[in-house]
């Protein structure tokens, strides 16, 4: 426990050395979700923006530890301190508690910790999420099972609901109900300033391509009118890539 306790004292002073650097950017209005598949072990996460390069700052993800998504008045370092918590042996109820507890919102006037928005996910599809009551309307989050969906400037509530809906009844690997949900969330009205990027990331212990490789799918469209498709054709030539190298190992 002591060990836990100074893991958060040091999370907490790097991350509030790192306020002393710039100003605020714009806030990161978006929606994402966070998804785990007991199938095959994965756990991965798929945000959609109107904000350049959103995939940039949202998702976080550590094989056999976890995901988290931040967003909204963002501080990243929640990203890097969430799977830190969850790699000491926290739940991810017990880290958004000790990483919220430890933000000493140094910037309450224009950056405030009330803002931020941010989910924690496990390694065996356990998750927490928290939506700071100063996050620009529509915020908010919703859990399903094995998925949580949060998001702000949304055109309502029925984002994050569709987004687990569709996730929870899509079948397939799972980047397809990932996207799924994204597709779900953009067809209940999304975020209402509009789209230009959108990102996904899955990972699984040495469940990447390659040797030594935990990246099952990191894809990332920055800048595009229609960020939604271009990341399903991303991911249908995933889907191929695995047939090939399913294909392969089944010859050999």
């Amino acid at each position: 426990m002591r060990t836990i306790r100074l893991l958060v004292v040091l999370l907490t002073f790097l991350a509030a050395a790192s306020y002393a650097q710039a100003p605020p950017f714009p806030a990161v209005a978006t929606f994402s979700i966070l998804g785990y598949d007991p199938a095959t072990g994965e756990v991965g996460g798929a945000v959609q923006s109107r904000v350049f390069s959103v995939g940039n700052g949202v998702l976080w993800a550590e094989a056999n530890v976890g995901m988290v998504a931040t967003q909204a008045i963002i501080d990243v370092s929640y990203g890097p301190q969430g799977l830190a918590l969850l790699r000491a042996g926290l739940t991810p109820a017990a880290a958004v508690k000790a990483i919220w507890d430890s933000d000493r919102d140094p910037r309450p006037e224009d950056w405030t910790k009330q803002g931020r928005q941010f989910a924690i996910m496990d390694a065996k599809g356990n998750y927490q999420a928290f939506t700071g009551p100063k996050a620009s309307s529509w915020a908010g989050h919703k859990g399903g099972k094995y998925c949580t969906a949060q998001g702000n400037i949304l055109a309502g509530e029925a984002v994050v609901a569709k987004m687990v809906e569709a996730f929870e009844k899509t079948p397939g690997h799972l980047s397809r109900r990932l996207t799924a949900a994204l597709d779900a969330g953009q067809g209940a009205g999304g975020d209402t300033r509009g789209m230009q990027s959108a990102a996904m990331l899955i990972v699984k212990k040495d469940g990447g391509v390659w040797l030594n490789n935990d990246v099952v799918l990191r894809l990332q469209v920055d800048d595009d009118p229609q960020p939604l498709l271009e990341l399903k054709r991303l991911v249908d030539l995933a889907d191929k890539q695995r047939e090939r190298i399913a294909k392969t190992r089944v010859v050999k």
